[in-house]
């Protein structure tokens, strides 16, 4: 079965760095686009960036943008997310995705979970102040 299994969330001071990690099982990794979403308590799930399959194009949400950097490796069947100049806004629980590369044919395709048919149970990420 098909598995996507987020690491390296944690504890940081505002300004400092996390890399999260999403490691894929059970699926042709390079025919899935790969996103990053979070959500924060009493907030609603919010896209954060995604990969193409071939890890050509990449989109992220305007929060993040020039602080966090999406890459995959199709050889390792991973996902990354560099989270760099954290701020306390970006305490979430951070889980990864995975959707039919067909189905990505537009920017605003990747902004939207319904496409994405296999998650991760996610990693919690929280910045203190």
């Amino acid at each position: 079965q098909v598995q996507l299994v987020e690491s390296g969330g944690g504890l940081v001071q505002a300004g400092g760095s996390l890399r999260l990690s999403c490691a894929a099982s059970g699926l042709t990794f390079s025919s899935y686009a790969m996103g990053w979403f979070r959500q924060a308590p009493g907030k609603e799930r919010e896209f954060v960036a995604a990969i193409g399959w071939n890890g050509a194009s990449t989109y992220y949400a305007d929060s993040v943008k020039g602080r966090f950097t999406i890459s995959r490796d199709n050889a390792k069947n991973t996902v990354y997310l560099q989270m760099d100049s954290l701020r306390p806004e970006d305490t979430a629980v951070y889980c990864c995705a995975a959707g039919n590369r067909g189905y990505f044919t537009t920017h605003d395709a990747y902004t939207r979970p319904a496409l994405y048919y296999y998650w991760g149970p996610g990693t919690q990420v929280t910045v203190s102040s």
